[in-house]
């Protein structure tokens, strides 16, 4: 699929009011709307704890990583992960809940710059900054008029996007020292280096790799919830597709066959005709029953 074909989409920047997405502020948020809350209401800063600007914050990242809809309704994605009682992973405690979430963000585009970064601008910078980010989306807002972004305001998405994925214990909060929520999964690596007198400069990498850390079941999920995919789905569409798995977990041509290997069975077989390597399924079973077997629900 390529960038042309895609559907022309709002972007949006901003929103986190320059907070990273804590802890437990998922399992917090999702709590207060499930209990019929409102982030409007006069206490509701009593409620989850935290000052106004916060409040903004945690409903904004309950929309990004798909908790929420945009009614502040719990998603279906939001209750079968969080809920108390029957949720997967209420506390996030399992690793494969961290690669749900990342997927969850990167695949909503509530937050542009996760979609625009896995999808697009690691393909073509190996190595970048947050200047080489800047940069290139001038240069694709040149030929795309629904890009309208401020310097500023993606200079301070970027940092939150690096707190995500990264872990830092150098920050003068100590609550931003702790590792940024998506930091286990390893997905962002960072360099610093001197750059002639012009002071110490951050590089970032996401290369592609074989992802041993990503279950099989959440790879097999993330097929199963694609749209765009039907019984029978190309290697290369796999690989390179926008939103595919190639893509959001940014998997190198080695690790994408092993995942596919791995959930090779009764119901999934990787043909080879003249050249043309496919997935396919006999009948695709509902998304959400992998995981129940993966979270032994």
């Amino acid at each position: 699929m390529d960038l042309d074909s895609i559907e022309k989409v709002k972007y949006t920047f901003s929103g986190h009011d320059s907070f990273q997405c804590r802890q437990l502020w998922l399992k917090k948020g999702f709590d207060f709307v499930q209990e019929g809350n409102s982030f409007n209401d006069d206490d509701a800063m009593v409620r989850l704890g935290v000052g106004k600007n916060m409040v903004s914050s945690i409903r904004y990242w309950l929309k990004a990583f798909n908790i929420v809809d945009n009614k502040d309704k719990p998603t279906e994605f939001g209750v079968k992960l969080l809920d108390t009682e029957d949720g997967y992973d209420p506390f996030l405690e399992d690793d494969g809940s961290l690669w749900l979430l990342h997927y969850q963000l990167v695949k909503t585009g509530i937050a542009s710059i996760y979609s625009l970064i896995f999808n697009e601008f690691r393909k073509e910078k190996i190595f970048f900054t947050k200047e080489t980010f800047v940069n290139y989306l001038k240069r694709r807002k040149e030929s795309d008029p629904m890009l309208v972004f401020n310097d500023n305001t993606v200079n301070d998405d970027f940092g939150v996007f690096v707190k995500i994925y990264h872990s830092s214990t150098s920050a003068k909060d100590i609550e931003d020292s702790f590792s940024g929520i998506l930091s286990e999964i390893e997905l962002l690596k960072v360099q610093t280096s001197d750059n002639s007198g012009k002071g110490r400069v951050e590089q970032f990498q996401i290369e592609n790799s074989e992802r041993d850390n990503l279950p099989e079941e959440i790879f097999l999920f993330s097929i199963l919830d694609n749209k765009n995919y039907g019984n029978s789905i190309s290697l290369s569409s796999l690989e390179s597709d926008y939103n595919g798995p190639g893509s959001i977990f940014a998997l190198s041509r080695l690790g994408l066959t092993n995942k596919i290997s791995d959930i090779v069975g009764d119901n999934v077989t990787f043909t080879d005709h003249a050249g043309i390597k496919e997935v396919q399924f006999k009948s695709k079973p509902n998304a959400y029953s992998i995981l129940d077997l993966y979270y032994d629900k």
